[in-house]
């Protein structure tokens, strides 16, 4: 339950056809034949940084000398503030990339995959437990690998919603995630009183 769990908020996190209009303005204006090879590529580019950052988080909390209880509260505030934009979006959403431009790393594997919301969702894992790195490793492939067949059949995704579809879809992804960042946020407020009494 813990991986499925786990895997669950990654998924939400990562909020792959949140992306989905995102990386169709960025790969429309590539070969179609170089579309598929610079998707996965990126792909798996997010998921290395992603892997790096659970196995390093606990160290680098070490080094920050940071408590439990301020990355929960830290880790449920950003969580929330990711889960407001995709209940009300706004406009743009800017790639910086020109027509025709060949992404690499940035933007898709990173922010837009592997963004600073997600990192602090891992980081928050390895130091909850770091004796279940093989259970957050096996959510972080789980979420990635639903998300990286929903991006890899974009097109399709888009032909069945459509434009209100993936917007509604969002927000309802949007409004579970919030509930998961004022739980994390709680958990942290209660698990820091605690160290006061």
């Amino acid at each position: 339950m813990e991986i499925i769990s786990a895997a669950v908020m990654l998924f939400l996190i990562m909020d792959p056809l949140g992306n989905l209009p995102i990386f169709l303005s960025i790969l429309k204006h590539i070969d179609k034949k170089r579309r598929r090879a610079v998707m996965i590529r990126e792909l798996l580019i997010a998921l290395f940084v992603m892997l790096l950052f659970l196995f390093l988080g606990e160290r680098i909390l070490g080094f920050l000398s940071l408590k439990q209880e301020a990355v929960s509260i830290a880790g449920g505030i950003i969580l929330f503030l990711i889960a407001i934009k995709m209940i009300f979006p706004t406009e743009g959403g800017l790639t910086g990339l020109a027509a025709g431009e060949e992404p690499f790393i940035v933007p898709m594997a990173i922010p837009l995959l592997a963004g600073p919301s997600i990192l602090a969702a891992l980081l928050l894992l390895a130091h909850q437990d770091p004796d279940k790195m093989f259970e957050w490793s096996a959510a972080l492939l789980i979420a990635w690998g639903l998300s990286a067949f929903i991006l890899m059949f974009y097109e399709g995704f888009n032909r069945i919603l459509g434009d209100k579809g993936l917007a509604a879809v969002e927000r309802l992804m949007g409004m579970l995630l919030v509930m998961i960042s004022v739980q994390m946020l709680l958990d942290g407020i209660a698990d820091y009183l605690g160290t006061l009494s």
